[in-house]
């Protein structure tokens, strides 16, 4: 019962005020194809290549000393071998303990500054918003289908050029 009262004084507010401008934005494409999106997403995919080839040298030392150890392993002492296997397992952990917290690191920066990405896009909505005298701003995942006019983005991606295009690492 709510929502029908509540769709009915919807529908007569826009009925009462036809020209209520109602756009919408694709945040996504903007935090991908802005100056400052761009710059974060290499940022990332840099340090996201650089960490794979210290991860994969790593990994290959560790195979190797696996493939060391176990054709080593009729030759020793079984205390011996059972001594190596152990710092050989420690090592392993360690190497997915590093690795666990270099992704968690990288995904933990990229999160804060699409954060600061974000926070600085608000006002530039906001403020686009109130000078072409619109009602609703809706995000694009959310609408099946509209008027290409309709869509803010790419003068949104401008302004938002025009005010940040680096950030601070």
């Amino acid at each position: 019962m709510k929502k029908k009262i509540i769709i009915f004084i919807l529908l007569n507010l826009i009925s009462f005020n036809s020209k209520a401008e109602i756009v919408y934005i694709d945040i996504n494409f903007i935090l991908n194809s802005s100056e400052v999106g761009k710059y974060l997403n290499n940022y990332i995919e840099k340090i996201n290549n650089e960490d794979s080839l210290k991860y994969k040298k790593i990994e290959t030392e560790l195979i190797q000393k696996e493939k060391t150890l176990i054709s080593q392993q009729n030759i020793l002492d079984k205390n011996e071998f059972e001594n190596k296997l152990k710092i050989l397992t420690s090592e392993v952990q360690k190497y997915r303990s590093d690795r666990k917290t270099s992704v968690d690191e990288l995904n933990n920066i990229k999160i804060n500054k699409t954060k600061e990405i974000l926070s600085a896009l608000n006002p530039i909505i906001t403020e686009y918003v109130e000078t072409n005298s619109i009602s609703i701003v809706i995000p694009k995942k959310n609408i099946v289908v509209g008027r290409k006019n309709l869509d803010i983005t790419n003068p949104i991606i401008k302004l938002l050029n025009n005010s940040i295009t680096k950030l601070e690492f």
